[in-house]
């Protein structure tokens, strides 16, 4: 006879409970597989982004909840957030996925050992990101990629390549949109150290725009990270960015640009819109000041917002 003493213990049950309803959702699932897929183990919210439509806050909203059942971990370095499979469940996760969809993971991958010469880790790069880019010649791809890294070691004092991954990724989507590729309007914030106002303007109209508009940020002389006070306000919309330098690329590429205190800097084109906005420096403000900032950008992203004829989105989380 079967006693009560074999059934799962009510903790236990509840514990098994969260996760099977955290992982009742295709976008969840989909995170994980790719997460324990990763040649390293881990992915950022980036990586999640390229297998939906869905908005970075809305992706990074998809994985608090993965955290928040303990099925995966969330460490930040630099200004990446990177989420791995929790220890405690990486067996669970990878037999439920096994299962399921064999294809999408292999246990006895061997982990890709971190590149220690930067020209080969460059070119691995270049050779990841031509094929998402086939309009783009594999040559111009690579010159990108190294131009990207020159840069980011130049501006920002990194020589990270996920960094330079994601930057390379941002100028070779601006060349395509350049070239007549299709895309959603882009509006470019310009600051002068790409680490404040215009990070955080970019993530505000992100969070309210949805998919109907691309945010892009940028600095006329990027900070080598994102200001300390600023970065609770950009963890607390779901953004996940980088200081980066201005390139005239991603001006050509926008239908929007709005200067931020970095005076002349944008080169001008015929047929885009270009704003200044005056707002406070958030490196100076107290923190009082920076949410003072804050709500007066939103208030500029939401008028912005209304030129455009762009409803704010209901689908991101938190947005009233």
């Amino acid at each position: 006879m079967t006693t009560a003493a074999n059934a799962m213990s009510a903790p236990a049950a509840e514990q098994v409970s969260r996760a099977l309803k955290a992982l009742a959702d295709p976008l969840r699932l989909r995170a994980l597989s790719l997460i324990a897929a990763s040649p390293a183990g881990e992915a950022c919210v980036e990586d999640v982004s390229e297998l939906t439509a869905a908005s970075q806050p809305t992706v990074s909203h998809h994985l608090k909840v993965l955290r928040d059942a303990g099925l995966v971990t969330a460490e930040r370095r630099g200004t990446w957030v990177w989420y791995r499979l929790a220890d405690e469940h990486r067996g669970a996760v990878r037999a439920l996925l096994e299962s399921f969809a064999p294809s999408t993971v292999d246990a006895d991958a061997p982990r890709a050992p971190v590149p220690e010469d930067l020209d080969d880790a460059l070119d691995r790069v270049a050779r990841a990101l031509a094929p998402r880019f086939p309009t783009i010649d594999a040559a111009r791809v690579r010159d990108v990629v190294r131009d990207s890294s020159t840069a980011l070691a130049r501006t920002a004092g990194s020589r990270s390549t996920a960094l330079t991954e994601r930057f390379a990724r941002q100028r070779l989507d601006d060349l395509v949109r350049i070239e007549g590729g299709a895309a959603v309007p882009r509006v470019l914030f310009v600051c002068v150290a790409n680490a404040g106002r215009s990070q955080l303007a970019a993530a505000l109209l992100q969070r309210y725009a949805g998919d109907a508009v691309l945010a892009r940020s940028a600095g006329s002389a990027p900070a080598a990270a994102v200001h300390a006070h600023v970065q609770p306000e950009l963890d607390a919309l779901g953004a996940d960015g980088f200081p980066k330098p201005l390139t005239d690329d991603a001006v050509r590429a926008a239908d929007v640009v709005v200067t931020m205190g970095c005076g002349d800097v944008c080169p001008v084109y015929p047929g885009i819109r270009y704003e200044d906005w005056a707002v406070g420096n958030p490196a100076l403000a107290s923190p009082e000041g920076v949410a003072a900032i804050r709500t007066d950008i939103d208030a500029r992203v939401r008028d912005l917002l209304v030129s455009l004829d762009v409803p704010l989105s209901s689908d991101n989380p938190g947005v009233s």
